[in-house]
């Protein structure tokens, strides 16, 4: 589940499998299952396209509203977070309560919070609008690909799934640049709010849509919520996040130390009750039986610290080029498309090409790859300073975005591989939720890696003020190597090549 260029980490956000599997899919006889699929399809598109299109906004939204660099991390994060904390259960009250009725519902909440952040007229309201809009982005999004399977059969899947992958790529590419468009054009005099206000036309369609060609289906065999996991965990984040974004503004206060080391215990009693609820009911919110698979523990495990870097670079980078270097959105956003086609690029080429071939040595070098454009981009930002152009950013973002295309599409399907087929929906569902809670957790660190630098210099001239960014940019784009290192450790743990399990 976020960037001036793209936020490819959003990506597999809309391609949840469903929490069980759905019931057979209907004949070819219905019509209707084409605008059914137009239905779903934009609704994924304009989730995609609302993390995207946010952070290119950033920078202006800090001006007009005049927010703290605090609150503009928890506009990106708190939609990360409340995302991540719902995508399970929203996959599950689909199965229970039927996939179109949870979808339906999740389309509406995210088109009445899309307007509210438009009109939001405090940084509070925005940040609390877009807790609601990651909210109901998680009952909406995990029903896509449920209300797909059991709508199409099985002799059209392959199609439909290949024209969702490029309804998300084009998601991925386009959201920067629409949002850099509509945030430079000021629309009516509204500067960043029509990045927010255009779901409305298009979420009403879809509600309306939706009502009348999407069939309505459920799990036969539902798992049953799990309320008591979702607040355990939801809570020891907060307790993590909330302290990392305000810390800094607050002078570090003792509570924030405090709630940080808390939260382990939090996360150690969430632990302790879903072993519980498992001998209970047999439907905890996480199945730590997977975790005794080694290669889903440390697939697991990477997309926890893949979500730490992007969360980082993403937002850092956002605010580098356009408070830092002055850049339009407009500029920062065409700078930023290189890194997208790349990623779409190698993305392809490593799923039909590499990965059959070379296996799990496609995500290692995809690992090294990122690690070499940012070490390029840490010499170009040391060597140009602020007077550092496009066209010397643009070497290392394709190296970047190659390396990322090589992880991204590869990864689910190895950190799935080994996992039993029964299990297959449980371990989707966890991969997308702990990728966003890392995606969170980086954008908390924001304020240790980037903006601690930032404030130290005391910067109070538009040149200070691009020498100060420049140095947190460095520092930060340090923090991300190293992180990417970890990851490539990581991935020996995964299987060498695809295990019989998941596909």
């Amino acid at each position: 589940m976020t960037s001036p260029a793209t936020s490819p980490v959003a990506l597999p956000d809309t391609t949840l499998a469903p929490a069980s599997t759905p019931v057979p899919a209907p004949g070819p006889a219905d019509r209707r299952r084409w605008l059914a699929l137009a239905v779903v399809m934009t609704a994924a598109f304009m989730d995609l396209v609302d993390v995207t299109i946010v952070n290119i906004a950033i920078p202006s939204i800090e001006r007009d509203l005049s927010a703290s660099f605090g609150s503009i991390q928890w506009i990106t994060a708190g939609y990360a977070l409340a995302f991540a904390a719902g995508l399970i259960t929203g996959g599950r009250l689909g199965d229970i309560y039927g996939r179109k009725r949870l979808f339906l519902l999740g389309i509406t909440g995210f088109t009445l919070a899309s307007a509210l952040c438009g009109f939001a007229v405090n940084p509070e309201m925005l940040v609390a609008s877009r807790l609601l809009q990651g909210a109901m982005a998680a009952l909406m999004v995990p029903q896509v690909l449920a209300i797909i399977h059991v709508t199409f059969p099985a002799h059209e899947r392959g199609k439909v799934f290949g024209m969702f992958g490029a309804i998300v790529g084009l998601g991925a590419v386009s959201g920067p640049l629409l949002g850099a468009l509509l945030t430079q054009w000021n629309l009516f005099g509204l500067e960043w709010r029509p990045i927010f206000l255009i779901n409305l036309p298009v979420g009403i369609a879809g509600v309306i849509l939706g009502r009348r060609f999407i069939t309505e289906s459920k799990a036969p065999k539902a798992l049953r919520l799990d309320v008591v996991g979702v607040v355990l965990v939801t809570g020891a984040l907060l307790m993590l996040i909330y302290p990392l974004t305000r810390g800094r503004e607050l002078g570090w206060p003792l509570w924030g130390h405090l709630c940080m080391a808390g939260s382990l215990l939090v996360f150690a009693a969430f632990v302790a009750y879903e072993k519980v609820k498992t001998r209970k009911d047999g439907s905890p919110l996480v199945e730590l039986s997977l975790f005794k698979v080694k290669s889903f523990a440390a697939g697991i495990a990477v997309q926890l610290t893949f979500g730490v870097s992007l969360g980082i670079f993403f937002l850092v980078w956002t605010l580098y080029m356009q408070i830092g270097l002055g850049w339009s959105p407009l500029h920062a956003g065409l700078t930023g498309l290189p890194f997208s086609l790349a990623v779409s690029t190698a993305a392809g080429l490593s799923v039909q090409k590499l990965v059959p071939r070379f296996g799990r040595k496609v995500l290692q070098t995809g690992a090294l790859t990122m690690t070499a454009g940012v070490l390029i981009y840490l010499w170009e930002a040391g060597r140009y300073g602020a007077d550092i152009s496009t066209w010397q950013m643009v070497p290392p973002l394709v190296v970047m975005g190659l390396g990322m295309g090589l992880i991204v599409a590869p990864l689910t399907d190895a950190v799935l591989s080994d996992v039993p087929r029964e299990h297959s929906g449980s371990a989707s569902g966890l991969i997308n939720t702990v990728q966003q809670m890392g995606t969170a957790l980086g954008l908390g660190l924001v304020s240790v890696v980037f903006f601690g630098v930032v404030d130290d210099r005391g910067a109070t001239t538009p040149d200070a003020v691009a020498t100060a960014f420049t140095d947190g940019f460095q520092n930060a784009l340090w923090w991300v190597g190293a992180v990417l290192v970890g990851i490539f450790l990581l991935m020996f743990a995964l299987p060498r090549r695809r295990g019989a399990g998941v596909h």
